[in-house]
């Protein structure tokens, strides 16, 4: 069975960084996509980055690129989220997911999701 464990989230002030790790149980992941998705209070969950165990293509979502940036170490199982000079805009809830094959931007093509972890930006 499939375990994702997130962990790194925090209070920051807005200018600073902050790296998620969600570590990874279960399974091989090698033929596996593991993502990252955020939700902030009454909004829907919205897709920040995808990587590919295997390869390491990522994808992420246009509004973040250069800001945030997705690795994995593979010999930890571990996938990681590094966010750079955040904005009060992007405290949410951050998830990790994973699923089969490659990476995609729907959460609904995720069948395995983590508990979440709470980021707090203050201006």
């Amino acid at each position: 069975q499939v375990q994702l464990v997130e962990s790194g989230g925090g209070l920051v002030q807005a200018g600073e960084s902050l790296r998620l790790s969600c570590a990874a149980s279960g399974r091989t992941f090698s033929n596996y996509a593991m993502a990252w998705f955020r939700q902030a209070p009454g909004k829907e969950r919205e897709f920040v980055a995808a990587i590919t165990w295997s390869a390491g293509t990522t994808y992420y979502a246009d509004s973040l690129k250069g800001r945030f940036t997705i690795s994995r170490d593979k010999s930890k199982n571990t996938v990681y989220l590094q966010m750079n000079s955040l904005k009060p805009e992007d405290t949410a809830v951050y998830y990790c997911a994973a699923r089969l094959n490659i990476g995609s931007r729907y959460q609904y093509d995720y069948a395995y999701w983590g508990q979440g972890t709470q980021v707090t930006v203050s201006s």
